[in-house]
């Protein structure tokens, strides 16, 4: 007689004895009870630095990158470097390069949490018992979404996968090369500069030899298309400042100074006629200003200037004092018209302005001149002994100094003479701006424009030094952070690190008490788990996923605490559906279940239930186990 089982082992719950299966034999109870934790399986994946650190460091990548793009958008980027620094390494290859760096170690980390936590994820649910063979044996992932999940994050977020499957990798470098980009951007910054002008009249201004100077430098842009010389521009004329030399692409220097804007103030005769009797050219301003000049019929083309003792000038010394352009032509005309002639009438003004100046570093030209109030220190242009009057810039007092008259003649001279030149340059010749009403006058406002403001930069303007401050803009190479990418790859990464956060530490606490000493991916770790356990009697090698579903149909799996192993239970369902090839290896006849009333005889018993016929219908005492 079999000894009576203690009531303590009965019915305590730190004791159980496996019912087992009738339909093969298990020996988990010949299996020696484990010693210690040391033998658990730790791979330094899931140790608790990874595990936690992995995740959080893409959810602060993501937090990263998205801060970047906002201070890539706030600042126009990131400064570099004017020339790469690295001659052996291209920019190209360093913005697709450097990126990986920092995504790789926690892609590589992510890839191996991912692997690590498919692989024990059926351990995991056989740890708690009571598995069926699809929740248990045959589980590959934990639901459908934690494999897109898993799936998505591989294929988006770990290049280096598996290092065969090159794709990835190169899907990796676009994303990182389409994020950072080298871009030429335009940046401000602050800085100063030295002014070596203000206002105030040159003393050597009766030398003429800036008004001269003017007049030549008029004549030449007029012939040869040139732009404004430094410091003037469309009528202005700055304190000039010292240009600092920049290699930057279309760099400039804005800064606040004084400058002086000049008007020639131009406009059309009323009525102008030639009076044959006394071969003199009469003509009326709008403001009944007279004025008469004598020619020479016998030449064909002239041209001068005069001044108007009349009007607001009447008073005012012959520089000072407004004053007429006339232009004359003597040619045969289809008409049988032998004479032309054309006056305009200008009366020059200036006045004084702080202003914003806008130069060019490449070539020193004012970009734009903005006036911001009116200049009112005191000087002697705006007050004594000008008060405000401007040169004329084309008439003078006659001097009997030969050199100074010779300057004077020159540049009386050469205004009109420019004006009379540019007109006989174009396709038709003179005859053309003859035929235009405005054509002279276009011309002549456009010529004596730049010669007073050349003038008024040379005479105006008196040597002084000081500080001003100044603002450098240039197009400089900043490093950028495309925004859609950008935006795309950190809500990517903050979404997948903050989910994975909670997902790996939930699984971190579901495998406390699991126990597996080999890795589970193994083929000898599944083996050594599953070698007692007996129900891979009823499967044979040749086996489809199908058939052992259908053959372990019936069975609840779970992991036993004491060993670590894999047992197989009947979940008393009813019958089931056995193949002949599996149930051959135990001589049970198909269509039979383990519950079938037939009389079997007791060798075929024992064969059937893996026990000797000595024994019995009862179950071996396995030995009791600690839970964990």
């Amino acid at each position: 007689m079999l000894p009576q089982k203690s009531p303590s082992l009965t019915d305590s719950a730190r004791f159980s004895v496996s019912q087992g299966s009738s339909r093969f034999r298990e020996s988990t109870h010949l299996i020696p009870s484990r010693i210690s934790e040391d033998k658990r399986y730790k791979p330094l994946a899931l140790s608790l630095p990874v595990v936690v650190g992995t995740p959080l460091s893409m959810l602060a990548l993501g937090v990263a990158l998205e801060i970047g793009v906002n201070l890539s958008n706030k600042n126009q980027g990131f400064s570099v470097p004017e020339t790469n620094p690295l001659g052996f390494a291209s920019a190209q290859f360093l913005l697709s390069f450097v990126p990986t760096i920092f995504v790789i170690p926690v892609a590589f980390l992510w890839r191996e949490l991912d692997w690590y936590l498919r692989w024990y994820q059926p351990y995991v649910v056989l740890s708690r018992g009571n598995a069926s063979v699809e929740e248990g044996i045959l589980l590959d992932y934990v639901v459908v979404f934690w494999s897109a999940f898993t799936a998505c994050a591989t294929y988006l977020l770990q290049p280096l996968g598996k290092l065969r499957i090159v794709s990835r990798i190169l899907t990796h470098l676009v994303i990182a090369s389409s994020i950072f980009q080298i871009q030429q951007r335009s940046m401000p910054s602050n800085t100063t500069v030295t002014s070596t002008r203000t206002i105030g009249l040159t003393p050597d201004v009766n030398q003429l030899n800036a008004f001269v100077a003017a007049a030549g430098f008029a004549d030449a842009a007029a012939f040869n298309n040139l732009t404004d010389p430094p410091f003037v521009q469309a009528g202005w004329a700055t304190a000039e400042f010292a240009i600092p030399s920049s290699n930057g692409l279309n760099a400039t220097i804005s800064v606040d100074t004084t400058g002086i804007q000049t008007n020639p103030n131009c406009e059309n005769a009323r009525n102008t006629t030639f009076n044959e009797t006394t071969s003199t050219i009469e003509s009326i301003s709008i403001s009944d200003c007279a004025q008469s000049v004598p020619v020479n019929t016998s030449m064909g083309i002239q041209y001068g200037v005069v001044s108007l003792e009349c009007g607001s000038g009447a008073n005012l010394s012959v520089e000072f004092q407004p004053v007429m352009f006339w232009y004359a032509y003597f040619h045969q005309r289809s008409d049988n018209a032998e004479f032309e002639a054309r006056t305009v009438f200008c009366a020059p003004s200036i006045q004084t302005f702080n202003v914003t100046a806008q130069a060019y570093l490449q070539d020193r030209t004012i970009a734009e001149c903005n006036p911001t109030e009116n200049y009112m220190q005191p000087n002697n242009v705006t007050g004594a002994p000008l008060f405000g009057h401007p040169f004329n810039a084309v008439v003078f007092n006659s001097s009997s100094n030969p050199f100074i008259q010779a300057r004077a003649n020159a540049t009386n001279i050469a205004i009109p003479g420019t004006v009379f030149r540019f007109a006989s340059q174009l396709e038709n010749g003179p005859q053309s701006i003859f035929d235009l009403p405005n054509g002279f006058l276009d011309i002549t406002h456009n010529v004596y424009t730049q010669h007073l403001a050349l003038t008024a930069k040379n005479i105006y303007f008196v040597a002084e030094n000081r500080t001003i401050s100044a603002q450098l803009e240039s197009y400089v190479p900043r490093l950028v952070i495309n925004s859609l990418p950008g935006h795309v790859l950190a809500l990517l990464l903050f979404v997948i690190g903050f989910i994975g956060t909670f997902l790996h530490i939930i699984n971190r606490r579901q495998r406390r008490h699991l126990f597996i000493a080999s890795p589970p991916g193994s083929i000898g770790g599944i083996v050594s788990m599953t070698s007692h356990s007996g129900f891979g009697q009823l499967l044979v090698p040749y086996d489809s996923e199908e058939s052992i579903e259908r053959k372990l149909t019936g069975l609840r799996f779970r992991l036993d605490k004491r060993t670590g192993a894999i047992v197989a239970e009947d979940d008393d369902t009813g019958d089931y559906e056995a193949d002949e090839d599996g149930v051959a290896l135990l001589g049970v006849s198909k269509g039979h279940s383990r519950n079938s009333s037939l009389p079997m005889s007791p060798p075929s018993q024992g064969a059937t239930s893996g026990y000797p016929s000595w024994k019995g219908s009862s179950k071996p005492l396995r030995t009791p186990y600690d839970p964990l």
